[in-house]
């Protein structure tokens, strides 16, 4: 076996690493894209969530209609602001992100929620929000549900 200087010990070595480092897979067509990590506190270079939420036909009168909301700090129309700053840091501090729509061909119970809808728009955790909310099925309703106190409880 030839000796070997320490240059090409080197480059042997990062054609071994290249050769061996995971590389990225495109997401099945259809899929739903991964949206970039959550970070706490409003985001970079935000300082402040700022939402739009529109509810319609609830079931409840009250909670129907057009709120705006603030974290960092609380602030806005939105009947229930604590509460619902206080869900999606707490949903943020999980990773999870409350607005990504149900994937393409997710399997769904059938069952029906009432006709209650909703629409957030805005900023949050430094990203853009645009979001439809329905409970047409079980999926949109335990979306739905994970989003409370954002979104009013509704009635079937």
């Amino acid at each position: 076996m030839p000796l070997r200087t320490p240059r090409t010990l080197i480059t042997v070595l990062v054609a071994a690493a290249a050769a061996s480092a995971p590389t990225a897979v495109a997401p099945p067509a259809g899929a739903a894209p991964v949206p970039p990590p959550l970070t706490v506190g409003g985001g970079p270079g935000t300082g402040q969530d700022r939402l739009t939420v529109v509810v319609s036909e609830s079931g409840n009168a009250r909670a129907d209609g057009r709120y705006e909301l603030t974290c960092g700090p609380v602030g806005g129309t939105h009947p229930d602001r604590d509460g619902a700053c206080a869900r999606l840091d707490t949903l943020a501090q999980a990773g999870e992100d409350p607005f990504v729509p149900v994937p393409e061909g997710q399997m769904c119970t059938q069952q029906a929620g009432g006709p209650a809808t909703a629409r957030v728009t805005g900023a949050w955790r430094g990203r853009p929000v645009d979001a439809v909310f329905s409970r047409t099925d079980g999926c949109e309703i335990s979306r739905w549900h994970n989003a409370e106190p954002l979104l009013p409880q509704a009635r079937s």
